[in-house]
């Protein structure tokens, strides 16, 4: 199979992964199901979930999953400036205690840094989350590590989005 000869001008067909294998891709959305039912379980909002996703998804440069989680996350109520400045989340206070301690645990989980490092975002997300928020929030980072992974490896596209046309004025 071809390269790829510029971001996003394909040479070769892509083989989406998820089509390819989709008893596989149907077992991760079932994990990621369970994730979000124990997130729910634990207390841990669908907007804290989204700010969650959309922040993995920086990390790890999916295109097709920040197109699809930052229009999530502004369903679900989130605002234009906090999803700015997400990236720097650590530099502003408009994140909560709860937000912090989870973008954190989300981070290290992501990144696997060095064990120093690791050691003191879990004592960070300790302090904040309970038992239950911390494997929630856990369940939740590993599972969209994993379909950030899927998309990256599959190459979803990101298709431009199109304006409605006005109604006719009758």
């Amino acid at each position: 199979m071809e390269h790829t000869q510029d971001a996003g001008t394909p040479t070769a067909q892509h083989i989406f992964i998820d089509k390819e294998s989709p008893a596989v891709w149907r077992a991760l959305n079932g994990l990621g199901l369970k994730a979000r039912e124990a997130a729910d379980e634990a207390g841990i909002s669908r907007a804290l979930t989204e700010l969650l996703n959309v922040r993995i998804s920086q990390i790890n440069g999916c295109a097709y999953c920040l197109n699809m989680h930052v229009a999530d996350a502004l369903k679900k109520g989130e605002t234009t400036q906090r999803l700015a400045v997400l990236a720097a989340w650590r530099d502003t206070a408009l994140f909560t205690e709860q937000e912090r301690a989870a973008l954190a645990l989300a981070e290290s989980i992501t990144t696997l840094p060095d064990a120093h490092t690791r050691e003191r975002e879990d004592a960070y997300a300790r302090q904040h989350l309970n038992a239950a928020e911390y494997s929630a929030v856990s369940w939740l980072v590993i599972t969209m590590n994993a379909f950030n992974r899927v998309s990256i490896t599959s190459q979803h596209p990101v298709r431009p989005e199109t304006k409605e046309e006005p109604a006719a004025q009758g």
